[in-house]
């Protein structure tokens, strides 16, 4: 039988509508903000684009760090943790991270000594390249849920001397992750990624 017959059989034909319809806002309910950081000798930095998503974090949320520990795993962003970000310059050369902001607020220098400071606060998500700088310069309550795609082990890099060209090649082999942190299949991060900025 024809669908739509059915259901008007049903009299449920007023509740029909495209489930296009349902989520055609869902990729853009939030806001990706875009960080280009280059090579600055130390920090390699990636070509991919830093990501700040603000706000996040449902309104009301009442237990923000579940909430994003469990969004991130079931998105397949996992290997997590829960505490803050290292007050001195770093990245990670075997992973891309998600940082979800789940208490407090803070300054944070993402590129290295020559990017930009940020200021991130309750609800905001910031998703890191690998290879892209990034530090906590001052913060109040700050509480931070992290996680990596497939559940990658991820290493420390601080722009010391020998650590290049081993960490740009670690970098250069990492995918793009199969799915966004927050939207999955849905999040705009897989249609950025896939079509950096030359």
């Amino acid at each position: 039988m024809n669908r739509k017959k059915f259901i008007r059989l049903l009299g449920l034909a007023p509740l029909v509508f495209p489930v296009s319809k349902l989520f055609a806002n869902s990729d853009n309910e939030n806001h990706y903000e875009k960080f280009y950081f280059k090579d600055d000798g130390l920090i390699p930095n990636s070509k991919l684009p830093l990501l700040l998503i603000k706000d996040a974090l449902p309104k009301n949320e009442k237990n923000p760090s579940q909430w994003f520990l469990q969004t991130f795993k079931s998105n397949n962003w996992t290997n997590s943790w829960t505490n803050g970000i290292y007050p001195f310059h770093h990245y990670h050369s075997t992973s891309h991270e998600v940082l979800g902001i789940y208490s407090g607020e803070a300054i944070i220098h993402l590129g290295g000594e020559q990017g930009e400071k940020i200021k991130v606060t309750k609800g905001d998500v910031i998703i890191i390249p690998a290879g892209v700088g990034h530090k906590k310069i001052e913060s109040l309550n700050l509480g931070v849920v992290g996680a990596y795609p497939d559940g990658r082990d991820w290493d420390l890099m601080r722009g010391a001397k020998g650590e290049r060209p081993t960490a740009d090649n670690n970098i250069l082999s990492l995918p793009i992750p199969n799915e966004d942190p927050l939207l999955g299949k849905r999040g705009r991060l897989l249609k950025i990624w896939f079509k950096p900025k030359s």
